[in-house]
């Protein structure tokens, strides 16, 4: 004898079936006998619901109420195996995922026609870095807030030094956990504010994403050189959750103030990044070869190394600087960000 709550669920799939399914059913022993078996003895709502997914024709928006039961795995569902890029560069495939909102991930091929392996990027967002750029460009501080920006900053690499020493493997790492969020807060709040007040951003909003994007990209490059000690997983919550907070508050204040703290802190990325190359050129860290996810997001040579990476990273962090001394120069000058158009793509 089936439960209440099972007769309730044999009530709405037939209810949803119709008479013309049954009709069918009917004349079908093995679909009877199933039934039968649902009903009469097994007496599960779970068993009810099963019946119904495996053997009706309904479609597959009504298939999506397998979520009442366990999900039917089909014998011909495999798990595919990964190639290189593990979870760090997106690559996980996994078991494929049952929905009826018919949202499929697009096959993306490189030009060669080969498999296209990262998640977390595709090939039109790649590009070969301008390594021409110069790096020893340097704003001055001749205001208050230049000056406040300038030894804000100064006063951040002190401890810097101490933690990390010459481990700039780590020193990178953790440097692009605190680099990528600045585009994000910036970004955000411009967008905030564009809905606000019913305006365009100049496209400031999409520099600024692209930026914390790029920046997030050296991150993930990066952990595939130094895996990061669980003391250093731990400080990264709480550099991160100080800086997030103190970055959002000083762009409420100042925006010029913001992006001028950004481009102090680029232009000592750009020294480490240098010390960085010094220490590959005097033999100190080993010049690995490059990770898969660098060759192809900066489109390097196959024969690339770590040194091939660091030097287009700097070069990030060159235009970076750029971006972020203009932004602020823009504010200083009386006008908003929107009144200029936005540098996207610089890098």
């Amino acid at each position: 004898m089936m439960s209440r709550g099972a007769t309730t669920v044999v009530r709405s799939v037939m209810g949803q079936m119709g008479p013309r399914l049954f009709s069918t059913a009917a004349g079908n022993a093995s679909i009877t006998g199933v039934m039968r078996a649902n009903a009469g003895l097994i007496g599960s709502e779970k068993a009810v619901v099963t019946w119904w997914i495996t053997s009706s024709p309904i479609g597959a928006r009504h298939a999506s109420t397998m979520t009442l039961g366990e999900k039917v795995q089909q014998p011909d569902q495999k798990e595919e195996a990964t190639g290189s890029g593990g979870a760090a560069a997106g690559g996980h495939k996994g078991k494929e995922v049952v929905s009826y909102w018919g949202v499929q991930p697009p096959k993306v091929t490189k030009e060669d026609g080969s498999e296209w392996k990262w998640h977390c990027f595709r090939p039109w967002e790649t590009y070969q870095a301008d390594l021409s750029i110069d790096l020893k460009k340097h704003h001055t501080p001749t205001t208050f807030l230049d000056k406040l920006a300038y030894w804000t900053v100064k006063s951040l690499r002190f401890p810097t030094d101490v933690f990390f020493q010459k481990r700039y493997g780590c020193r990178a790492m953790m440097l692009e956990t605190v680099a990528a969020v600045p585009g994000m807060v910036g970004g955000m709040l411009l967008h905030c504010k564009s809905l606000r007040r019913f305006e365009p951003s100049g496209g400031w909003i999409k520099a600024l994403l692209e930026e914390a994007e790029n920046e997030r990209m050296h991150l993930m490059t990066f952990m595939e050189v130094s895996k990061p000690r669980w003391y250093e997983r731990a400080l990264v919550f709480t550099v991160q959750g100080v800086f997030f907070n103190a970055y959002f508050l000083a762009y409420l204040a100042s925006p010029k103030l913001a992006h001028r703290i950004v481009g102090y802190l680029e232009e000592e990325a750009i020294h480490s990044y240098t010390e960085f190359l010094k220490e590959l050129d005097k033999g100190t860290i080993e010049n690995v070869k490059a990770p898969a996810i660098a060759i192809d997001y900066w489109r390097l040579p196959a024969d690339s190394t770590l040194r091939d990476v660091v030097m287009v990273v700097r070069a990030d962090e060159a235009h970076h600087r750029d971006v972020n001394h203009f932004a602020s120069d823009i504010h200083y000058q009386g006008l908003e960000l929107k009144d200029s158009p936005a540098p996207i793509g610089y890098h």
